[in-house]
Formats: structure tokens, sequence, C-alpha cells
């Protein structure tokens, strides 16, 4: 059963409050001014207890640079060139404003504030990948019941305008080309294939189809901080894709 019991202190009397947690173990919290505070505090752990959303004071506790690194080590669905805009992003801006700060101290308005800060200084894009990074980190602390809701939910981020394309003409490709020498045809298929830069890269002579002209799309590369990596495509989207037949003889000399 929980108990509310007083204790003497220099600034007067005080109150403590003991509770089991929902594994059976024996826990308390102290300093309550008066016996209402601790009474409805305790209501507030029986109410959470029952609707399963108790979480542990205790484990708040432990700093997000400490939680990061689990939640990073976690992250093992991501491709490589994601993971690396993840670690880039906890080691160049998460870290140094978070990284001692507990859990369980992490307030909307101080995600806020620095949401904003970064806005003034950063494209909208990196400010929202950078949010994405902490929300993550604190997504994975409340799934571990370490806090109760995600102070980085709701904050109001900045809006991205979408800027005109610019697309290369045919003459426009061709001199491109050109300018590239003997990798001009490497310019030619990108450009007449759709396929990414690391696709390409990633291409094997046996996926080209001379024939039928159609290239088979299912690996890619790439180098997140200069380490070369073997992939499936963006997306995994294997796929297979149609290419001209003025690139027949270039493909087949590189084959």
């Amino acid at each position: 059963m929980p108990t509310i019991t007083t204790y003497a202190t220099a600034g007067g009397k005080r109150y403590l409050v003991r509770y089991r947690t929902p594994d059976r173990r024996q826990t308390m919290k102290r300093g309550f001014a008066t016996k209402r505070d601790a009474e409805r505090f305790l209501v507030g752990v029986e109410i959470s207890k029952d609707r399963g959303e108790w979480v542990d004071p205790t484990k708040s506790r432990v700093t997000v640079a400490d939680w990061a690194e689990q939640w990073y080590e976690a992250q093992v669905q991501l491709k490589p060139t994601t993971r690396s805009g993840y670690r880039h992003g906890l080691d160049k801006h998460v870290l140094p404003r978070w990284g001692t700060t507990r859990l369980g101290e992490v307030r909307h308005a101080d995600v806020q504030a620095w949401v904003s800060d970064l806005s003034a200084r950063l494209a909208p894009s990196t400010v929202r990948q950078i949010h994405l990074v902490l929300s993550g980190v604190l997504k994975y602390a409340v799934m571990d019941k370490r806090i109760p809701v995600n102070p980085s939910d709701g904050v109001r981020l900045p809006r991205i305008v979408k800027s005109s394309r610019g697309y290369l003409s045919n003459d426009q490709v061709s001199r491109l080309a050109r300018a590239c020498g003997p990798d001009a045809d490497v310019i030619i298929l990108l450009a007449y294939t759709g396929l990414r830069w690391g696709e390409m890269a990633g291409l094997k002579t046996a996926r080209i189809d001379l024939d039928r002209r159609r290239i088979d799309v299912a690996e890619a590369v790439s180098d997140p901080r200069g380490r070369v990596i073997w992939g499936t495509p963006k997306s995994h989207e294997r796929r297979s894709v149609p290419f001209p037949d003025f690139l027949s003889d270039s493909l087949r000399a590189r084959c």
C-alpha cells in the first residue's frame, strides 16, 4: 500500500510518498511542501500505472548524450548515407546543445528556442533534419518509458520553399559531356536514364542487357565519410530502366 509520511527539514515539515512501481519495486519521492501535493502526486502515479503510462523517474536521469548513443546504435534499418547524416547531426548540433541535459529535463519551450536559433543561421531543410535527429532520440526514450511524452513534438519548424528546378537541354548535355573528356559517356548515361550517381557507380556488366537495351538497377554505391559501401538503391527500389540506342556503343565499350 502507498503511504505518505512527514519528515523534518531546516525549511520546515515536508512530506514523503512511498509507493510500488508496476514491477512491484518499492520506491519513494520526497520534498512535497503540503500533504495535498503529496496526495495529488500519488493519485497521478496510480492513474498512470492503471493506464500503463507510468514512467520511472530514475530512468529519465540519463543524459541525452548517453541515450543518443543507444538510439544511434539501434538505427540498423537505415541506409549508410542516412545513418552518416544522423551521426553528423548528433555530433555537430544535437550533442553540443543537449548532450549534458538529462532526458527528463528537456522542455518543449527550450527545444523551440533552439530550433528558432538554428533557423536564423541554417537552411530550413537542414534545421528540419537536425530536429528529426533530436526527435528520434526523444521518441526512443518515450518508447522505453524513460519520459512520458516527446518534448520535441509540436515544435514549429521553418517552412521549406520549393525552388524551380533547372533542366539541361540536349545541346547543354552534349556540351557538358564534351567538357568531361573521356567520361563523356557517364554524363550522357546519367542524363538519359535518370540513374542516380550511386546507382551508376554500382552498375555491373551483368546488369546491362545490350540486346533489350535495359539496365537492371539492383545495387548502389555510397561513400559516407569517405568509406565505400555497397548497398541497395534509394528506398530499396530495384527497377529495370531502358536506355536509348545511341548509348549502346559506349556501354558495350565500357563492358
